[in-house]
C-alpha cells in the first residue's frame, strides 16, 4: 500500500513538474524567433541557436519527466536549463524597486525547480513510469507483511546450484 502511494505522489510530482515547464515550452516553440528576440536584448551570442536549443529542452525535456524516461539525464539536463534561464532572463541585481522583487522572485522560482529536477534525477520516476514499466516494477505484485498482504504461501527458496524442481 504504501509503495503504491509512493508511486503515485511520484508521479503526480513528475506531471507538476512538467506542468511549470510545458506549456511555456509551446508557447516559445510556435515563436522562436520572437523567443530568440527576447535572448538577443539579453546580450546572449547566437539567440537562434540558443532559442532552438532551449525550445527542444522545454519540450521534450517535459514530455521525458512525464513518461519517466532516463531520470538521471532528465533530471540534470532541466535542472540545468532551469538555473541558466534564472540566471539569464531574471537578473534582479539589475533591477530596483518592485521590478527588483518580482525578478527575484522569478529566479527563485526557476531555482526551486532546478531543485525539484535534482530531486527527480536521484529519486527516479517510480514503478508508474516508463522505466518502471520496463524493468517489471509495475507488474510485480507487492509482497504482503505481518499485516494484510498476499494470501499466497511464500516459495521457499533453493540451494545456490539446486536444480529447479518442475511444478507439479
Amino acid at each position: 500500500m504504501i509503495a503504491r502511494a509512493q508511486d503515485g505522489l511520484l508521479l503526480t510530482s513528475r506531471l507538476l513538474l512538467a506542468a511549470a515547464l510545458l506549456p511555456t515550452g509551446i508557447a516559445r516553440a510556435l515563436n522562436v524567433s520572437g523567443f530568440a528576440l527576447t535572448l538577443a536584448g539579453t546580450g546572449l551570442p547566437a539567440p537562434n541557436a540558443l532559442a532552438t536549443a532551449a525550445v527542444i529542452v522545454q519540450v521534450f525535456g517535459p514530455v521525458a519527466l512525464i513518461l519517466g524516461v532516463l531520470p538521471r539525464l532528465t533530471g540534470i539536463a532541466l535542472a540545468g536549463f532551469a538555473a541558466a534561464m534564472a540566471f539569464l532572463l531574471h537578473p534582479f541585481w539589475q533591477f530596483i524597486g518592485a521590478a527588483a522583487v518580482a525578478e527575484r522572485t522569478l529566479f527563485l522560482a526557476d531555482l526551486g525547480l532546478a531543485g525539484g529536477f535534482l530531486m527527480y534525477a536521484l529519486t527516479g520516476p517510480g514503478a508508474w513510469s516508463w522505466q518502471g514499466w520496463r524493468s517489471g516494477a509495475a507488474r510485480a505484485p507487492a509482497r504482503g507483511g505481518a499485516k494484510g498482504g498476499s494470501k499466497a504461501p511464500a516459495r521457499p527458496k533453493r540451494a545456490a546450484g539446486a536444480p529447479a524442481r518442475a511444478a507439479a
